[in-house]
């Protein structure tokens, strides 16, 4: 496993991450005892970095890790999030941050938490009745980040790099530390020009105009939760049903959206779309660490080996570019 700086943290994250949400699902549905072995595999393997929220599975993610790495004795790079909701924006943004961040580390069994993160979308302005905070609020919830790392319970913060692209570009320009970026062969947006005629949303490049701040950069839905397997069929553990992020309305569609890249097995750039998919997302130097959410210790084991094949090849990614 290779290592990545996370900006200008001073951590060093594994370049895959291992994702603790609801759409792989392990840390939310799994059983214990799988939930133990399969972390206890990830970190024998040099996954450092474990990503979580309060809101996954209302809170059982994050105690499913917590009480693995207890079992484990094991020391990991955590990062956790903060969802604000329509009362704590138009109460205390502050009171709401330091509620919730307590509540995680009891959850986690942790005095401390490495990464705190808004989890809310950006627009240029609220949108409370769909939780959207503003460039203002994300500014308004680092000062209560900073508040609880001057106690020593937060080490760096960040924010959730989705919602109305100009919005989430002039946040950048705050005080954040982190972001988390989607991007994958679906949608590279966030890392590569818009190609002509794009269809979906333009995230901007904010993965360059991050990384030229010296902003850890964290990628999400590196498989467009799951499409990119090239299969609809889902775990047991993972969500019955997946919301797309900045593709198409159906994951159908963008399940069939994926064989698009089947090029890259039938050329010998990858041996699956999996692979192929993974592969891509780590081959932007800029991100820190590429998210993959888990359902079993199969789906870690291929996420691992894609990972330690490092980069695609300088021709596959040219091909990509003409896509």
């Amino acid at each position: 496993m290779n290592y990545r700086q996370l900006g200008k943290t001073g951590l060093k994250v594994s370049t895959l991450g291992f994702g603790c949400g609801a759409v792989g699902g392990l840390l939310v549905k799994g059983d214990r005892s799988d939930i133990v072995r399969v972390i206890a595999h990830a970190i024998e393997q040099g996954i450092n970095y474990f990503d979580t929220a309060a809101i996954y599975g209302d809170g059982q993610s994050e105690m499913s890790l917590g009480l693995a790495l207890e079992e484990l004795k094991a020391e990991v790079i955590i990062g956790t999030k903060v969802r604000l909701l329509a009362e704590d924006l138009t109460g205390s943004i502050e009171q709401a941050v330091i509620k919730s961040v307590e509540n995680s580390l009891k959850r986690l069994r942790r005095d401390y938490v490495d990464l705190i993160q808004l989890h809310n979308y950006v627009a240029s302005e609220r949108q409370l009745e769909q939780h959207w905070v503003s460039p203002d609020d994300v500014e308004a919830t680092i000062l209560a980040f900073q508040k609880l790392h001057e106690q020593g319970k937060v080490g760096f913060w960040g924010f959730n790099g989705l919602g109305e692209t100009d919005a989430v570009l002039t946040a950048l320009e705050g005080s954040a530390q982190t972001i988390q970026a989607c991007f994958n062969l679906l949608n590279p947006t966030a890392g590569m020009p818009t190609p002509d005629n794009f269809p979906y949303q333009d995230f901007g490049q904010s993965i360059d105009k991050a990384a030229e701040k010296q902003m850890g950069v964290i990628a999400i839905r590196v498989l467009a939760g799951g499409a990119l397997s090239g299969s609809a069929n889902r775990h047991d553990n993972a969500t019955e049903t997946v919301a797309p992020i900045a593709t198409n309305n159906d994951f159908a569609d963008d399940v069939n959206q994926a064989h698009r890249f089947n090029f890259l097995i039938q050329e010998g750039y990858a041996s699956s779309l999996v692979e192929a998919a993974i592969r891509f997302a780590i081959s932007k130097s800029e991100v820190s660490t590429a998210l993959v959410g888990i359902s079993s210790m199969e789906q870690l084991e291929e996420a691992i080996e894609a990972t330690n094949k490092g980069s695609l090849q300088p021709e596959a990614l040219q091909c990509l570019v003409h896509q």
